[in-house]
C-alpha cells in the first residue's frame, strides 16, 4: 500500500517534548522536499516547517522557530520533527507532506504535496 506514515504524537505538558517520525510505504522520499503542517478543528491547515530535498535548506514558521527543529535521514528514508518548549496553541493534528520533486522548503502556495499521511494527534496539557 502506498501511503506516508506519521507516527510520536501524544498527550505531553507545557514545556514538554515531542519527535514526530515521518516514513514512506511503497514510495520514496529520496530528492522530494518534505514538510510538516498542523491542523486544528474550524481551521485552516497550516505549514509548520519544511525541508528542501537535500536536506540543507529549511523553513520555520514564525510561531516554532527556535523551537522545533526539522531534519531527515537520507539513509533510512525518513524525516522527523523535534518539537521542545510545546505551547497549548501547538495542539492539533500534525501531517505529513511529500512536496515538490527537487522542491525548495518554502512550504509556500505554489509548494504542491502530492502526498499526505493520515496526521497523528498532538495535544499539549496546560
Amino acid at each position: 500500500q502506498v501511503k506516508v506514515v506519521e507516527s510520536g504524537g501524544g498527550l505531553v505538558q507545557v514545556g514538554g517534548s515531542l519527535k514526530l517520525a515521518c516514513t514512506p510505504s511503497g514510495l520514496t522520499f529520496d530528492s522530494f522536499a518534505m514538510g510538516w503542517f498542523r491542523q486544528v478543528e474550524g481551521k485552516v491547515r497550516e505549514a509548520v516547517a519544511c525541508i528542501d530535498w537535500t536536506g540543507h535548506k529549511k523553513y520555520y514558521d514564525d510561531s516554532v522557530k527556535d523551537r522545533f527543529t526539522i531534519f531527515r535521514d537520507k539513509a533510512n528514508d525518513s524525516m522527523y520533527l523535534e518539537m521542545n518548549h510545546l505551547k497549548p496553541e501547538d495542539t492539533a493534528i500534525y501531517y505529513c507532506a511529500r512536496g515538490p520533486y527537487f522542491g525548495p522548503p518554502d512550504c509556500g502556495a505554489s509548494w504542491e504535496v502530492n502526498r499526505w499521511g493520515q496526521g497523528t494527534q498532538v495535544t499539549v496539557s496546560s
